[in-house]
Order: C-alpha cells, then structure tokens, then sequence
C-alpha cells in the first residue's frame, strides 16, 4: 500500500520542515494530536485528509467526535456560507437572534418531538466542559446537594468541576488542587468484567452507615469512550433510572461523544428507553467542527436566574447555522437505515480478521464507534505500534482505554461504504505488523 505525493515533494518537504518547526518553537509543550500525527494538515474532505506533502489519509478519528459528519459537508458548507455572504450576525452573547430561533425549531421538532422529550436548552460556552459545569451547577441548586457520582474510566472534561469527575489520575493531577465534592464507582462493564454498579450504589444509600451522602446528580456516559469504549448495557441503564427517582437524584448524560448519531441514534441512551434529567452535548452538534455546546433539561429544573452561568460565546452563531443544517440529515428516511448499515460494515470488516489475528483480541462497541482492545495482545506497545503503522499508510486513528490498549474506530457516520472498507483493511494490516515487529 503506498502514499502519493504531490509532483513538487521536494518543496513540499521544505515547507513542512518549516511549519513544523515554527509550531515546535512557538507553541506549548501541551499539544498532544500533534505529537501522534506527525503532519502539516492542509485540507479534508468527507471522510479524507490531505497534507502540505500530498499525502492523504482516511480519517477515523473524526476531530475527537467532531466531524462526525465529516469534513466540509456540502449541505452544511452551502449554508454557512450563505450566512456570511449574507452579513449574519456572527456575535450575539445570548441575544436573540434568527439563527438561534432556527436551530431551536429544528432541535424540537427534528430530535426532541419525535422522542418525546420536553427539555428546554440553555446554550453554554464554546466546548463539552462548559456544559458539564452547567449541569453540575445546576444539579447542586435543584436539589440543595453538593455531591456528585460518577464512574471509573470515565472522561467528562478537565475544568475543576468536570476534572473532579473524569477519572484519569494522569489528567487529574494537573488540576493542582484537591478535586472535592466527587465520588466514583465501578463502571457496568470494566477491564475487570461486569459489575453490580447500581445494586452498589443502593447499597451505598440505603446503608445509614455507609458514610457516603445521597448526592445531587449520577453522572455517565451510557457508551464510555476515552475510558476503553465499553457499552453499558440497556438494563442496567433502566435500573440506574429508577434508583434516581426513588432516591430524588438527577440522571444526567453525557452525551458530548457518544450523542448525535455516534451509537446508531440520535442520543446514546434511546436505546435503553430511559430520559435522563440533564443532557449535555457538544463535539458534533454543530454539524461543521464549530464550537458549541449544549445543555438539555427537564423543564421544570430549569431553576436558574438570568445571567446565573454566562459565557462570551455561548451564542457562537456559525454553530446555530451549522447544527440547523445537520439536523437535515434527521429527516432523509434513508439516514438510520444508512447507519445501521456502515455499524454491520465495520463488524463484518474487523471481527473476523482480529480473530484470525489473535484470539486475545476483544472488538466492541455499536454504532460507529468500535474499540479494538490489544490488552491481551500485546498491550499498550503494540496498540502504539499499530496506530504508528496506520498513519505512516493512510490511516489516521487514535488510542483510548486504561495505558490506551485499545484502538478507537471512529469514522464519519455518513463515510462511503468502500472508504470504510479500506480504512479497516489499513487497520487490519497494521495489527498485524505491530504483533509480529
């Protein structure tokens, strides 16, 4: 399998030389995608990458859960476009504008009706941790608790308050500062196992001697992603409802990866049936990679005052557009169906070659995101090798999970069914490579 360059790689070469450069001199030690693809991005499209050396890669990494509509869709591109040439307004704080009216409208009548769920939204600043701050903040005013519950291997953003639930002791430690009023618990389904999650929390609270405190929110991602991806599974889900109404807890989801379409549906808790009492989004929802963040809520905890959790871009316009445009995508009859099958796709793709790789190798997930665990294949140096492997022949994917053993597929919801193919084919080869170097 081999890279094309452009005719003048020489140049191209020298030009690479020189942005890397001036990104190593001038820009933090922090960075980090930089670091594991070593290239000078300059275009994408669709499902593909292109750099300064001609070079093109599939992406199945999808900014993090971004671009899960990939890059520069044209129905979303057409209309933002449309809006500038047309001086929108791009700045408004919260003020009301016609491209918040439309989003609104599109939101209830595309996503929430049709569940029938009746949130309200307040929009938050530009990214997920800001909408997790919000639900918190929230959280502990309806319910006049200060602790919250969240679950091992779980990321929810790396501001103080999100930081205090994202489990990861390496990102934890950058706080600082002690992280308080936050308690974790076994996940469902772990590297362990399957565990008893919500019969231990009702053990947790029902015990007067427990000397654990009935907090104000649980907070989960119903898919964890960073944490390995594992799926929790649909009952216990249901179980987890209700021991938050018996207990006067809020549910709140975390759907900023795992939301819009990433697990076959719109929300990654509809297929478990339950409503959650806050919803946060972010990532994706804005169809196009433009910041935006969200949160969702049942209306009567709608409790705040106005100007209570203000941000400087919590009305970023571009995004209204953009996210009004993706909603289109909810109403083409052929959209779920096409999502149902790119999920059988990528397993049929990846589940019988990783076996006849190695019997050690665990493949799961839904939707489209999968995760293939290496833990008892080699571990975190082959998953290294592996992802190394792939990017040098045109695959541009990431790792995750505890000492990121397990390689996360990910790629656009709506890619072409033979680019999924090629990118699993590049995976495959890779694993392979990596076992036997």
């Amino acid at each position: 399998m081999s890279l094309h360059r452009s005719p003048s790689s020489s140049s191209s070469d020298e030009g690479a030389a020189g942005s890397a450069g001036i990104i190593e001199r001038y820009e933090s030690n922090v960075r980090s995608y930089s670091r594991v693809f070593p290239a000078i991005f300059t275009r994408g499209k669709g499902a593909e990458l292109f750099d300064d050396r001609g070079r093109r890669f599939i992406d199945f990494f999808c900014g993090a859960g971004a671009l899960s509509y990939g890059h520069n869709p044209d129905a979303i591109k057409r209309r933002v476009l449309e809006y500038l040439e047309g001086d929108g307004i791009l700045h408004a704080l919260d003020a009301s504008t016609a491209a918040k009216a439309a989003f609104l409208e599109a939101l209830a009548r595309t996503v929430l009706e049709p569940r029938g769920l009746d949130y309200k939204v307040q929009c938050c600043g530009p990214t997920g941790t800001d909408s997790v701050e919000a639900a918190l903040k929230l959280a502990r005013k309806v319910t006049g608790r200060a602790g919250v519950l969240a679950f091992m291997g779980a990321y929810h953003g790396v501001s103080l308050g999100s930081l205090s639930l994202t489990a990861s002791r390496f990102l934890r430690r950058a706080a600082g500062v002690p992280l308080h009023h936050a308690a974790h618990v076994p996940y469902f389904v772990g590297p362990r196992g399957a565990f008893d999650s919500v019969g231990y929390i009702e053990m947790l609270l029902e015990d007067p001697h427990s000397g654990f405190e009935p907090p104000a929110a649980i907070l989960l991602e119903t898919v964890q992603m960073e944490g390995g991806i594992y799926v929790a599974p649909a009952e216990a889900l249901q179980q987890l409802r209700g021991l938050c109404d018996r207990h006067g807890i809020l549910l709140v989801c975390d759907d900023i990866q795992a939301g819009c379409g990433r697990t076959g549906r719109f929300f990654s808790f509809e297929r478990a049936g339950i409503t959650p009492d806050l919803v946060t989004l972010s990532k994706s929802i804005s169809g196009y990679g433009f910041p935006m963040a969200l949160l969702l809520m049942r209306r009567e905890l709608d409790r705040w005052s106005p100007g209570e959790h203000p941000g400087t871009f919590r009305g970023h316009q571009l995004s209204f557009v953009g996210a009004t445009a993706a909603l289109d995508f909810w109403k083409d009859a052929g959209w779920a169906p096409g999502l149902a099958a790119r999920e059988e796709l990528l397993r049929q793709a990846l589940a019988p070659g990783l076996a006849e790789i190695h019997r050690g190798i665990e493949l799961r997930g839904l939707g489209l995101v999968w995760g293939v665990d290496l833990s008892r294949a080699g571990g975190a140096e082959v998953a290294r090798r592996a992802t190394s492997f792939a990017f040098e022949h045109g695959l541009v994917i990431e790792r995750c999970g505890r000492g990121d053993t397990v390689i996360k597929v990910m790629p656009p919801l709506n890619a072409p069914p033979e680019l999924l193919r090629e990118g699993c084919d590049i995976l495959l080869l890779s694993i392979r490579h990596a076992l036997h170097a």
